[in-house]
Formats: structure tokens, sequence, C-alpha cells
């Protein structure tokens, strides 16, 4: 199986343009999906992945005064691996200020979300499993509801993050749901892999959608690449169409 990456926006037919089983996932509310009173937790293995993964449900918690806590596992500092313009080192700050921006146009309530930066080597998670499930489990409790990226999303980091944050989620009595990023952006031949039985949709209103969007644009450093080094942008004009429908997917 080939699994494209974000980057190449070559070939229209992908899965989330194309599939005919995106219009028949059931439809679920956001109070069925997080109940009265429960914490959500949403793990972010790079800066950005927290509005990929959930930009409209956090909107949506938030304005039923949901306890919000947010986990960001790495700094992002790999993106541009060679770049003199975006060095690890300026990444390793730039990004998680984006990640600030990116919330701020969200309209989430900066004073009250629970906010903790993980320090994790981006690009490297796959060999950090147990310090990240062990990391993760800390900030958990039981009856949270966690979101992060989806176990099978072609993207190592973006796996070992969800099994890891599943893992974390069962030792601590907590609900886990995954939520797939890359893998939407798979050749629409590989729609068979995308596990259909678990995913749920939850509508999106006009407003939600423009402000989610209008995050993902707080992202700077991921708009554009560096061509003459080989780097694509980490966020192509396929990506921010993708991100504008007026749905939320999660597995559950």
């Amino acid at each position: 199986m080939k699994l494209l990456s974000l980057s190449e926006n070559r070939a229209p037919a992908q899965i989330w343009n194309s599939a005919r089983q995106l219009d028949n996932i059931p439809v679920i509310n956001t109070r069925s999906l997080v109940p009265v009173g429960a914490r959500a937790v949403v793990i972010a293995p790079h800066p950005g992945d927290e509005v990929a993964i959930a930009g409209g449900l956090l909107q949506l918690l938030a304005n039923l005064g949901h306890p919000l806590q947010l986990l960001s596992i790495t700094d992002g500092s790999a993106s541009h691996p060679g770049s003199r313009q975006w060095s690890e080192k300026r990444l390793s700050v730039f990004r998680p200020q984006e990640s600030v921006e990116a919330l701020r146009r969200l309209g989430l309530p900066m004073h009250s979300l629970k906010w903790v930066r993980g320090g994790f080597t981006d690009s490297a998670l796959i060999d950090q499993e147990a310090q990240l499930t062990e990391f993760i489990s800390r900030y958990l409790r039981p009856g949270d509801v966690v979101f992060s990226t989806w176990r099978g999303d072609g993207n190592n980091d973006h796996e070992a993050v969800g099994r890891a944050s599943a893992k974390a989620a069962e030792m601590t009595g907590a609900t886990f749901h995954d939520v797939a990023i890359w893998a939407w952006h798979w050749p629409e031949r590989e729609h068979t892999l995308i596990p259909w039985e678990r995913a749920r949709k939850l509508r999106l209103d006009s407003w939600t959608v423009a402000r989610k969007s209008h995050a993902t644009h707080a992202y700077a450093s991921q708009l554009n690449g560096e061509p003459a080094l080989g780097i694509a942008p980490m966020m192509p004009p396929v990506t921010l169409e993708r991100l504008r429908l007026p749905y939320e997917i999660v597995f559950v």
C-alpha cells in the first residue's frame, strides 16, 4: 500500500473527496461523544494536529463548558530538515507559538485551558512509545474522553501517539477515540483500509468551520515549503480544503 504524504496534492481522487462511504457515516452529537461534565483531552503529536484532530469539536465543547486538556507531544521542530530559514532551533520556538495563536483563533478559553507540552523528539516517537504511554497516563483520569491520531494513519508519529494514547486511556479508565489525518489523503483505492464501521460524523456549523479554517492559517511555517531543498508544504491547499468540510469524523 502506498501512503500518500500530505504534501502530495497532484491527484484529486483521495479518500476525503471521493469515497462513497463518507455520505453514509452515522451522525453523532457532541453530548453523545463527550457526556455532560466529562473532560475532553486532545493529544497532538505535532503543533497543528490539535486543530486537524478536533478544531471544530474543541469549539463546541468550550461552548458547552466542558473542561479541556491539551497534550502537545512534540514541538514539531523536524518539519523542515536542512532548512536555514526554518531551522530546528527556530521551529522549536515558533511552532508552539503558532499553536497559541491557532487556539486563540478558535475562541478557546485560554485562561482555563489546561495545556501540557511533552518535549518529545519530533519524528522519533516510534522509539519512545513506552515513555509516551507513561507520560500520557499521568494526565488522564477516569471518565475522561480522549482524542488523538488514528493508530493506522500512515505516519509513524501519529500511529505511535495513537497507540500510546489508547493504552494510557485503558490503564486509567478513560474513553479513547482516534481521528484520521493523513489517511484521508490516501488514494481513493485505499478506502477499504478505513474502519468505516467505527466512523461517526460530527456536524459543524458555518461559523465553527470558519474559525477552524482561520486557525489552520496560524501555522505559517507549515503553509510554504522550500522547493530548492525538496521540502513541500506540510499544509498544502488540498489539506486546507479538507479541513473546511462541515464536519469532523471520529472513530468510536
